[in-house]
């Protein structure tokens, strides 16, 4: 029986048929095995030095495929992925447009695998937990926002302002306030897995293509459910032509099933980044789920844990029965009356637990329902919006003077002549009005005395 000979193919530097533009872009692209590179890209990528030195040595034709292959560090475009001409086609095709670049130090660009992260033991490779950057979930997505403000444009080789190279994993190195540029293959070693039905804002949905990264490798940042289905998400990523946030399928519009829920190793709760709670928040505080999971037709758990929060805050007369995971009148009116007993009206009392809402609930500050003062009480660490009865003449306490040095930080603080201090003036009132009118706001909605929006600007 005759042994077949294999022969090293060696692609033809001008041919453009797909099969010599796929081994071109392969051997220029392979990665180091170490780096998560495909064993044998990695051997035929040595075969083809092999052959080109040997080229260059005798002279021979070898030295022609040396000289058409683009350095490893420059990202090769193989025929038929061109960009798409519009945002239509990208559609049919979303995968096109999510090559990825490698691990970076922040304004550098070596290749795939070139430069081990900062946050890694130069060993192992494996992140160190001590070294990483505490984040909570809002400054996370507060991050992601920022370059969705700027429509960053996509790029593989370019680096924004801020350090961070312009591609998708670019963005969540950003987001997660990384010490280095990461990519698509290094990203899972700063985060634990965690199943899809366990996401929530900050988190990430990854999939690498390990064979060719290349091709369909592509991260976003989850920023929320959309319905009560949990069939699609907010996602923020960064994809051409520039940064955008849009509702998404779950996971994506390709290799759905591929990509794989992560969660920051570095998350905190609370409002800090020191890896505190930050301003007495408990630890365990459930980050708001977003207004689709409560009203009419919703049922899941979060309602239940809304309805035991407001008995506990004086809601119990509300409920005959339960509470329990079904929306109902109970929850709208033990809601309401909670947010009534905050000083809101209108809208902003319309029985449907908005972030504000949740947030007093959560962290148990605020007013309970009845009018007596949450765990925190009238503390100078409270955030929450303590009701506009708090803001009146006579009145003083210490959201009065929390108040005054907000605005002074903010710049809106000219009118005191001393202090500010814990007891209502005009003073305060004429700097509120500043502040109100700063935001273009007339009339009643600039009368100096705060609401919970003139709180929530003031203090975001």
């Amino acid at each position: 029986m005759s042994v077949p000979v294999f022969e090293e193919f060696e692609p033809a530097a001008d041919c453009g048929c797909p099969g010599c533009a796929r081994q071109r872009r392969d051997l220029a692209l392979g990665l180091p095995v170490r780096a998560g590179g495909h064993p044998a890209a990695h051997g035929a990528r040595r075969a083809l030095v092999l052959v080109t030195t040997a080229g260059v040595v005798l002279g021979g034709g070898g030295a022609s495929v040396a000289t058409a292959l683009p350095p490893p560090s420059v990202p090769f475009t193989p025929a038929g992925l061109a960009e798409p001409a519009d945002e239509s086609a990208r559609a049919a095709n979303p995968e096109a447009d999510t090559p990825q670049g490698g691990r970076g130090p922040l304004h550098g660009a070596p290749g795939p695998g070139g430069q081990p992260s900062p946050d890694s033991t130069p060993t192992t490779g494996q992140v160190s937990i001590g070294t990483l950057r505490k984040s909570t979930r809002a400054e996370i997505i507060n991050r992601a926002k920022l370059w969705v403000t700027a429509q960053v444009p996509y790029s593989m080789e370019k680096y924004w302002s801020d350090g961070y190279r312009q591609d998708c994993s670019g963005y969540i190195s950003m987001a997660w306030n990384l010490r280095g540029n990461e990519w698509t293959g290094s990203l899972d070693r700063f985060a634990d897995r965690v199943d899809r039905t366990e996401l929530q804002p900050g988190d990430i949905l990854l999939f690498h293509n390990p064979a060719n990264p290349t091709r369909g490798s592509h991260v976003t940042i989850f920023g929320g459910w959309t319905d009560y289905t949990h069939t699609s998400y907010v996602a923020y990523e960064q994809t051409k032509p520039r940064t955008r946030k849009q509702a998404t399928p779950m996971a994506y519009w390709e290799n759905s099933s591929r990509y794989v829920a992560y969660r920051y190793k570095g998350v905190v709760s609370g409002e800090g980044g020191t890896g505190t709670t930050g301003s007495g928040a408990t630890p365990t505080a459930t980050p708001y789920p977003g207004v689709a999971m409560f009203g009419p037709g919703a049922n899941n758990a979060y309602i239940t844990q809304l309805g035991r929060l407001l008995v506990d805050r004086g809601g119990k007369k509300y409920y005959s029965k339960g509470p329990g995971p079904k929306w109902g009148d109970a929850d709208r009116r033990a809601t309401r009356a909670f947010q009534l007993a905050q000083g809101w009206k209108g809208k902003e009392a319309d029985g449907l637990p908005g972030p504000d809402t949740w947030k007093l609930l959560v962290s148990g500050k605020g007013r309970s329902i009845g009018g007596s003062s949450g765990s925190s009480g009238s503390s100078s660490n409270a955030t929450g919006f303590p009701g506009r009865g708090s803001f009146r003449p006579g009145q003083s306490n210490a959201y009065v003077e929390k108040l005054g040095k907000q605005l002074v930080k903010r710049g809106f603080g000219k009118h005191y002549l001393s202090g500010p201090g814990p007891r209502w003036t005009e003073a305060d009132r004429r700097n509120v009005e500043a502040f109100q009118r700063a935001q273009g706001w007339r009339g009643a909605a600039a009368d100096g005395y705060p609401g919970p929006e003139t709180w929530r600007r003031l203090f975001r």
